[in-house]
């Protein structure tokens, strides 16, 4: 028997089949074979078409099935991952009725301030945890305002996942997970955050009706059979944002314990046990083992611009691979002789207090300087994000006793692992896994029995560590000189 399970990232979606019984990999694959385009017809808009994600999903889900040459008939559940913070709206029909507002779109920017003044920083941290932001409230009353017509016709508001599980099951619902994504979970209260809603203007019958992450969440319909290959009547059993379930696939369940992503965007996710924030630059969420009695928050530390500051590299000087972006990089020393790259060219930063700073090549000398220099320059100004969001979410109370990441993007680069363990002190621990076998492996968690989970994590999934380097004054001179510079372009914005 076999649990399958999805990421639907803003990159591709990512398909994960697991034997039920042991959690063993079977198979992983994405689709498309290249990235899906994010729309952006504005600066700092991001949009993708959600339709394209199931048809992606059913793509993914036939050839998984072929190329393990399973029998179909044998999987048994389904969990579901998916990028954070995202809008749908879909009509009565449960038709979306315009692109979904990706994570990465900036254009509600100015709402959530505003509503953060009015309402009134101690009621939103004491509610929410966080400002209203640029979350999925903020963008849904970006709709009201600017396309009423669109507005009038919506019956339900969603997130990615949520999209996905009406599209499998034909029924609308989401979790406390995905209402604490769009800022609309009240933790004083523990319930649907309606104030804010009624703040904006918004129809509280919008909000769909709430599931547990672990349980039956529907079943998979004929016309969802047809379309995907899945036996039709088999249930979904969890759903979970991309980080809360990064950090569940990486056994990180426990105050203390960090998960560290470090794709397009860069994130470190700190789980704690404290329903407080302080700081507009760090989320909290709730985690996906979150109960009332004993509540587990995840403070999240996001870096828009990470992954996708190497990938323009990649893409703009030389079209080389990723692997020999890394080798060239290592024949320099650190610190770039001088060259300094300040990253944050994806849109608004929450940890900068939503400021679009931009991204910037600092003191090129044409006379010394290579690409192999800007790759170098480019791996240690993403770790140097990485480290300074640690200092934030240190700030914010969180507790630092491990990291742990996946064995995959940036995290492969020795440069940028090696370069974030010795500055902030703490051992990476590094797994092979991935948000997908993570969601396919959740499947099986509605024992609860989540000690048992991460135990069989550590011991199949783990595959190296990255220590502090002792030598790190050269590390530590050259993120003083990275973060001077950083802050003298803050001052100008």
């Amino acid at each position: 028997m076999y649990y399958i399970g999805y990421d639907i990232g803003s990159s591709s979606v990512k398909a994960a089949l697991v034997e039920a019984e042991t959690g063993k990999k079977i198979i992983v694959l994405n689709e498309p074979q290249n990235e899906m385009e994010i729309l952006s017809i504005h600066p700092d808009w991001a949009e993708q078409d959600p339709e394209i994600w199931w048809q992606h999903i059913c793509t993914a889900t036939k050839r998984a099935i072929k190329e393990a040459n399973i029998d179909a008939s044998k999987i048994q559940g389904i969990g579901i991952s998916y990028q954070m913070h995202g809008l749908v709206i879909v009509d009565k029909d449960g038709n979306a009725l315009r692109n979904s507002i990706i994570w990465c779109d900036s254009r509600a920017v100015e709402i959530g301030n505003k509503a953060f003044a009015e309402i009134g920083e101690e009621k939103c941290m004491l509610h929410l945890l966080n400002s209203p932001g640029n979350f999925t409230a903020s963008k849904l009353k970006w709709v009201k305002e600017n396309e009423p017509q669109l507005y009038s016709k919506i019956d339900k508001y969603m997130l990615p996942g949520d999209y996905i599980a009406l599209k499998l099951t034909g029924e609308v619902t989401t979790t406390k997970n995905g209402l604490s994504e769009g800022m609309l979970w009240d933790y004083k209260e523990n319930k649907v955050a309606d104030w804010l809603l009624e703040y904006y203007g918004i129809d509280t019958a919008l909000t769909p009706k709430i599931v547990e992450n672990f349980t039956n969440q529907g079943v998979v319909t004929e016309k969802a059979s047809q379309e995907s290959g899945l036996p039709a009547g088999i249930p979904i059993v969890y759903r979970a944002g991309d980080q809360p379930n990064n950090a569940l696939s990486l056994n990180v369940l426990r105050p203390g314990e960090v998960a560290a992503t470090g794709g397009t965007s860069g994130v470190f996710y700190a789980v704690t046990e404290t329903n407080s924030g302080k700081s507009t630059r760090v989320n909290n969420f709730v985690h996906v083992n979150y109960a009332e009695s004993n509540p587990r928050v995840g403070k999240l530390l996001n870096i828009n611009g990470a992954g996708i500051q190497y990938r323009w590299m990649r893409n703009n000087i030389g079209n080389e691979s990723y692997e020999e972006m890394n080798e060239k990089a290592s024949q320099i020393n650190v610190g770039s002789q001088g060259l300094v790259v300040i990253p944050f060219g994806n849109g608004a930063e929450r940890m900068f207090n939503n400021k679009n700073i931009g991204s910037h090549i600092l003191n090129l000398n044409f006379n010394i300087h290579t690409n192999a220099h800007l790759f170098r320059a480019s791996l240690e100004a993403i770790a140097f994000s990485f480290v300074y969001g640690m200092e934030c979410l240190k700030d914010d109370n969180a507790t630092i006793n491990v990291i742990r990441a996946g064995n995959d993007n940036l995290f492969r680069s020795e440069i940028f692992s090696n370069t974030v363990a010795t500055l902030i002190g703490h051992e990476i621990e590094i797994y092979n896994t991935t948000g997908a076998v993570g969601a396919a492996r959740a499947v099986g968690l509605t024992d609860g029995d989540f000690e048992k989970f991460g135990s069989g994590i550590t011991t199949n999934d783990h595959v190296m560590t990255f220590l502090p380097l002792k030598n790190k004054e050269e590390y530590e001179t050259a993120y003083k000189k990275w973060k001077q510079e950083l802050e003298l372009i803050l001052t100008t914005k």
